[in-house]
């Protein structure tokens, strides 16, 4: 041979070899003995001969390989060897090979020779680990040619495949490290992957585990190649005979290999094809073996008791899920999943029959195992595609095991788990057949809505976002338990909005890249959150969806199988839901929506959006009307205008468009629609519709939306031009102004005012002229929309006017038109031409609107209940529909004239509602128009004449129509005109024209009324008491003359005067109603004194006179004036006032007296003098009034002054003795320590200090001491001069003039301290006095003119 340099003495070789052998070296590759007589080009050193590299002899390597007397363990030594310089040395053993090829082609036969021939199995390792060391090494074709030549060879030339295992176990590791030799095998050497397929038939299952291995090898190459070109002959046959050899396997190895050669073929379409078509009968099984893995299971266990037809595949895996090795579990969950995708219509049938899903269920119940987890919600996932999944139960079956897994792989790291069984459960509950029930009970909806709350709180938003779709799933109808369970719903809703926090919401950057960043990076976060928000509101509007079916069926309304310890929570019920889901809306999901499609709308989100809006309105109608009001004063109708104009109009021209034309986004059209139809209906509703119109309002407005919203796709700046267009339809056009005024009913103002105002008056012209009529509850909104925007607008001409009053003069009832808003009344009366017509009709629907509103029904009055909302008058605030009224009248005077006609014509209520309204006209006019009352005075005359005419045909003392009632209130406002009427009007100067034509008027009614008709005599005195009270002394002689030859009025004066006497002093049996009424009582005494001081001023001619007891009086005074009201307190004294004026000695009355005054007859000179109050009266009124300086109340305090200063200037002209007797007793000492002692605020007040002033007038220096007067000037130091008022300034200032000139406080330094104070004080201001004059106060219903109490 080359190999050596002689071919002879080969026995000598081998006997060396056999002798030396001991002499190879551990690191060489070499045998001494021969080594010397081979060729030195098969020999190498590798590495430096310094350092001791290793040396390779390839000749002497071959030889011992090729000699079968060498042991075994010695041919392993130096195949290890060879594989070390194969590792190490790259190259090496390839360029020594190479220099023949032949002796290339000798060294891998002989390797392959040792495959068939070595028994060890260390050796048969090292041969087959050289031998794929070497051939990659080589990296040749021819080398790769010549093995599968080789053993193509040797598997021909054996009988049996017996002792073949080593070669196949090589087989498979050269091609997996080698993968192009997969390919030649297909292409070039079909008849020995035949053999490979008989020696699957072998009974031995370590040699089946290497054929399965080469195959499993083969087809898993790299890039698919080969499995795509095995022919289709071979490839079926290599299905059938592994479903075979897997069937009876019982190895863990062969079982394993055969698992993964499955998972190779059924990626192939026509494999699956084979397998899925192989019937149980068609494969017979040799033996039946319990031996599987660790469970000691067979695969083949019970095959004969399967159908005759049964797929042989699905048992086989259904076998593998009920082992106990995972990896198993996992394959065959993978080659289920991978079979059932090439076509689950086709596929799943076979696996549902054999039970496979009831497997996997269990398999997901039982693993944590993320893999197989994953496999199995995959399988199950594409089985939910087949309806007898769902009619052989397994999906109510697998719900429990389904639900515990997902809470398990909710809390795995790994996220596309959870995300898998979700979308599982999602189908499952999405496809489930209505007529069987997933959650029979409550416990098992609780525990499915556990896991979905934990889903869509997860970090996760991909998870979270599947979690809400299962969710909308879950609620359907037919998924609820009995009882529902609304309380799992709501944390599940809560859950879903809790979640809105976290979400990122787009930025401005994004918005203006959002196409852009769409498609270079869709997994953003702000488009996750766009994602769940979208899902979210699906399953949001699922849930008001199934809240709504829920109402509407009786059994789950009341839910009546709850258990019943849980009714007495609200939180259970369907209206605790409902609450819910309007507070998760209300709170968050519509800022959240908004923010989300603010500078980016989104068609999807916006049309969940609008639907869950719609369907609030049907769920809790109780709190709809506050709902409506928000969303609407939130601007919703601008958005919901907006969103249908920008994302539902077509690309046609400005047109009215059919409903049947093409507009984009058509769904979000409808959504939009009906949530303005029910947002619109929902206003109308609750507003002021007449009861009678209401219905038919409703139904014309909801006809008149349902069937035009659709068509209205246009944005708010094309609103103008769609109303002011003159052709098309008109109905278009309505919807737009009813929207309009429901807007800005809640302040939403969709279009300026301006606008608004013209377009309204274009579009009633204009229906007009087209010869057609608006209907009623447009008109109404077209009438609102006008009034509210008329400040801003310019004025209406003539043929504008001329078509509003005609449009509304077409309505039947104008009461159907009105709406309560004070632009209304405000509108009618800018425009003479609607106020002629409208104006009363609008006063009168204002003033009972709002009486109905504010006070509702009541029962008839009594006439302590008038007094006392008299007496609360005055404290309340004015309300706003009054103010209104005001601010009118302020701006259109004929109004009061048509208010004044109210008065006289209308019913009481209304009559009395009208007369307040004048009254805070007139109490409040005073900075406004100076002759407002000045022209008042010839309406009220003319009203005045009217009731006094009426009055006379029926007769004063009769009972007649309702009509009587305006006398007292025509009576009032002459009160409240006469007390309002500015100190500078002309008709003070005298008492000419209407003025004294009133008082004439109001005398003669005053004097023919029953004493009983209190409600008209009270106001009729009082008026004439303010008329002489408030007028000027020398402008009242007409007036004081015809009052006192008035018979009439002075028999009625007579008459209270004697009701008043005999009251108080007859028996306790006497009927109340016989005596007249407080505020009547003081107002005869005001309006008696008042005559008695003018007549005295113009000395008057007096008819008749009046019969009045002093004695009465004065015991009164003295002894009961505990139980006695302040106010008739204050009317004595201020008669009495007037008497002593005229030393009880006036024409007009006629004074009793009685021995409690003068004594008994005959009188002394003392008495006779005082005659008829007498020296013991005097001194009993005197301690009286004493008494009453002590009391806190204002007027009383000012009455009782005035009236002891009159007594006292009446005893100083009749007996100064008597007056300084008075004067000096010891009370007087006593009252004036009490006043000094009570305080700097008492001791300065202005009646005090006149009360000092009349001690020192009448007493001198007894009762007044230095100390006294001292006191007061200090007080006035502490004080200031300059914090006093103007009337305690001219009282001090009088005070101390007098302490001045009479020299009363004798030290110097004393004296200049008042002398400063007058000096501060300056001169006396007239002013105070003239304005007080003027003044009238009001207590209940008796005025008061101030200037009679002016000190």
């Amino acid at each position: 041979m080359i190999l050596r340099h002689t071919s002879q003495h080969n026995d000598q070789l081998r006997y060396s070899l056999e002798g030396e052998t001991n002499r190879m070296t551990s690191r060489d590759i070499v045998c001494n003995k021969i080594h010397f007589r081979h060729d030195p080009k098969w020999s190498r050193r590798l590495g430096p001969v310094e350092g001791g590299g290793l040396l390779l002899c390839v000749a002497c390597l071959i030889e011992m390989i090729d000699d079968e007397d060498i042991a075994s363990v010695r041919k392993s030594s130096a195949l290890s060897s060879v594989s070390g310089v194969l590792k190490c040395s790259p190259g090496a053993l390839r360029e020594l090979l190479q220099q023949d090829h032949r002796v290339c082609l000798h060294f891998t036969a002989k390797l392959l020779g040792m495959l068939q021939t070595a028994e060890d199995p260390v050796t048969l390792e090292k041969v087959d680990q050289v031998l794929v060391q070497l051939l990659l090494e080589l990296q040749s074709e021819l080398s790769f040619r010549f093995v599968l030549d080789e053993i193509h060879k040797q598997l021909s030339e054996q009988l049996s495949v017996k002792h073949f295992l080593p070669t196949f176990s090589f087989l498979g590791n050269l091609i997996k490290a080698a993968p192009t030799v997969s390919q030649s095998l297909v292409t070039h050497y079909v008849p020995l992957l035949d053999r490979l397929c008989s020696a699957l038939l072998f009974p031995d299952e370590a040699l089946k585990g290497a054929v399965v291995y080469v195959w499993l090898q083969l087809l898993g190459a790299p890039g698919g190649s080969a499995a795509q070109s095995l022919p289709s002959a071979v490839r079926d046959r290599v299905c059938n005979v592994l479903l075979k050899t897997l069937a009876n396997a019982s190895s863990p190895q062969l079982l394993r290999n055969c698992v993964g050669l499955l998972s190779q073929l059924v990626h192939l379409a026509d494999a699956v094809s084979v397998l899925m078509n192989s019937l149980s009968c068609q494969v017979m099984c040799d033996e039946n073996e319990d031996i599987l893995a660790n469970n000691s299971q067979s695969l083949s266990q019970n095959q004969d008791q399967q159908p005759p037809d049964h797929c042989l595949l699905p048992l086989i895996l259904k076998k593998l899920l009920l082992s106990g090795d995972e990896n198993l579990q996992v394959t065959s969950a993978k080659c289920i999943a991978s079979v059932l995708v090439h076509s689950p219509s086709q596929y799943s049938a076979p696996f549902i029959n054999a039970d496979v899903p009831e497997f996997l269920f269990d398999r997901l119940a039982c693993s944590s195992n993320e893999v197989l987890l994953w496999s199995a919600y995959s399988c199950l996932l594409l089985l939910t595609e087949e309806p007898l999944f769902f009619s052989q139960c397994h999906s109510v079956y697998g719900m429990e095991s389904l639900v515990r897994s997902l809470k398990e792989s909710l809390q795995l790291t790994n996220l596309e788990v959870p995300k898998q069984g979700l979308l599982l459960l999602r189908e499952i509950l999405e496809r489930q057949p209505a007529t069987v029930r997933l959650f029979p009970s409550g416990p098992g909806f609780v525990a499915v809505s556990e896991v979905l709350v934990v889903g869509v709180s997860s970090s996760c938003l991909l998870v979270a976002t599947q979690a809400a779709s299962v969710t909308s799933a879950l609620f359907r109808l037919d998924h609820q338990s009995r009882p529902v369970q609304y309380e799992a719903m709501i944390k599940l809703i809560e859950a879903i909005t809790n979640r809105f926090v976290s979400l990122t919401l787009p930025s401005p950057a994004h918005l203006r890249s959002s196409g852009r960043m769409k498609r270079s990076d869709p997994s953003s976060q702000a488009l996750r959150s766009e994602g769940f928000l979208l899902q979210a509101l699906v399953c949001f509007q699922s849930a008001c969806r199934l809240a709504e079916e829920c109402a509407s069926d009786p059994v789950l309304k009341e839910n009546m199988f709850t258990a019943p310890y849980k009714h007495s929570g609200a939180q259970d019920s369907l209206e605790s839901l409902c609450q819910c889901l309007l507070r998760c809306c209300d709170a968050v999901w519509i800022p959240t929506v908004i923010r989300m499609c603010e500078r980016a709308p989104s068609a999807p989100i916006l049309q969940n959006f609008y639907s869950i809006l719609s369907s609030q309105f049907t769920l809790l109608p109780s709190l709809m009307a506050a709902f409506a009001n928000k969303l609407a004063s939130s601007g919703f109708y601008k958005l919901a205008v907006e969103h249908k104009g920008l994302l539902c109009a077509g690309n046609s021209s400005f047109a009215f468009l059919p409903l049947t034309h093409s507009f984009r986004n058509p769904n979000l059209n409808a959504s939009c629609c009906g949530f303005l139809q029910k947002l619109s209906m929902c206003l109308l509703s609750q507003s002021d519709l007449p009861s009678g119109s209401h219905q038919h309002d409703l139904k014309e407005v909801e006809n008149l939306l349902l069937h035009n919203l659709p068509s209205l796709c246009y944005r708010l700046s094309e609103w103008p031009s769609v109303l002011c267009e003159y052709q098309g339809p008109q109905a278009p056009k309505y919807c737009l102004v009813i929207m309009l005024r429901l807007a800005l009913q809640q302040g939403d103002r969709l279009l300026p005012d301006q606008i608004v105002f013209s377009n309204v008056v274009w579009l009633l012209r204009s229906v007009q002229e087209q010869g057609c009529v608006v209907p009623h509850s447009v008109l109404r909104s077209a009438l609102y929309l006008l009034a509210v925007t008329q400040d801003k607008s310019p004025s209406l001409d003539g043929a504008s006017l001329n078509c509003i009053s005609k449009a509304l003069s077409s309505c039947q009832s104008f009461s159907s038109l009105y709406f309560h808003h004070p632009a209304l009344i405000h509108f009618m009366c800018r425009y003479p031409e609607l106020a002629e017509k409208f104006a009363a009709l609008v006063l009168e629907l204002w003033l009972t609107k709002e009486q109905d509103t504010n006070t509702g029904p009541t029962r008839a009055d009594t006439q302590e209940e008038k007094e006392s909302r008299a007496d609360e008058r005055s404290d309340q605030k004015t309300d706003t529909e009054t103010m209104e009224l005001l601010s009118v009248m302020e701006k259109y005077p004929a109004v009061i004239l048509t208010l004044l006609d109210m008065v006289c014509t209308r019913e009481a209520p209304l009559a009395e509602r009208v007369l307040g309204v004048l009254e805070v006209l007139l109490g409040g006019q005073r900075d406004y128009n100076i002759n407002l009352c000045t022209n008042l005075r010839p309406a009220l005359l003319q009203a005045l004449q009217r009731v006094s005419v009426v009055n006379t045909d029926h007769g004063f003392e009769e009972e007649y129509s309702a009509q009587v009632n305006s006398l007292p209130l025509v009576l009032k406002l002459l009160c409240v005109t006469q007390a309002s009427d500015p100190p500078s009007s002309p008709h003070y100067s005298n008492m000419e024209g209407v003025h004294f034509k009133l008082l004439y008027h109001v005398s003669n009614i005053a004097g023919r009324l029953k004493p009983t008709k209190t409600e008209s005599l009270l106001p009729a005195i009082s008026y004439l008491y303010c008329c002489l009270s408030l007028s000027p002394a020398h402008c009242t002689d007409r007036a004081v003359s015809m009052l006192l030859s008035n018979s009439g009025l002075m028999d009625q004066l007579q008459t209270v005067f004697s009701s008043s006497s005999s009251s108080s002093f007859s028996a306790p049996s006497l009927s109340p109603s016989a005596c007249p009424p407080l505020a009547l009582l003081c107002c005869c005494h005001l309006l008696l004194s008042s005559l008695i001081t003018l007549q005295r001023v113009h000395s008057t001619q007096v008819h008749k006179s009046i019969t009045w007891s002093l004695d009465t009086a004065v015991q009164r005074l003295l002894t009961q004036k505990r139980n006695t009201d302040s106010l008739l307190l204050i009317s004595y004294l201020r008669l009495l006032q007037a008497l002593l004026d005229t030393d009880l000695a006036s024409e007009v009355v006629c004074l009793t007296s009685g021995p409690g005054l003068v004594g008994l007859r005959p009188l002394g000179i003392e008495d006779g003098a005082l005659y008829p109050l007498g020296s013991r009266g005097a001194q009993c009124l005197s301690i009286a009034l004493s008494g009453l300086l002590l009391q806190k109340h204002e007027l009383l305090l000012r009455a009782s002054v005035n009236c002891l200063s009159s007594l006292l200037g009446f005893l100083q002209r009749k007996s100064p003795a008597t007056a300084k007797h008075v004067v000096c007793q010891p009370w007087s000492r006593f009252l004036l320590h009490s006043l000094l002692s009570s305080g700097k605020s008492c001791l300065l007040h202005p009646a005090i200090l006149r009360f000092i002033i009349l001690l020192l007038q009448d007493s001198g220096t007894p009762v007044l001491r230095e100390p006294d007067l001292l006191q007061v000037t200090e007080a006035v130091e502490r004080r200031g001069v300059k914090e006093l008022s103007k009337e305690a300034e001219q009282a001090l200032r009088l005070l101390l003039t007098q302490i001045q000139s009479r020299d009363l406080l004798p030290r110097e330094e004393h004296k200049q301290k008042v002398k400063n104070m007058i000096e501060e004080l300056g001169e006396p201001d007239q002013s105070c006095r003239r304005s007080q004059s003027h003044s009238v106060l009001h207590v209940g219903d008796v005025p008061l003119c101030l200037s009679d109490f002016v000190l």
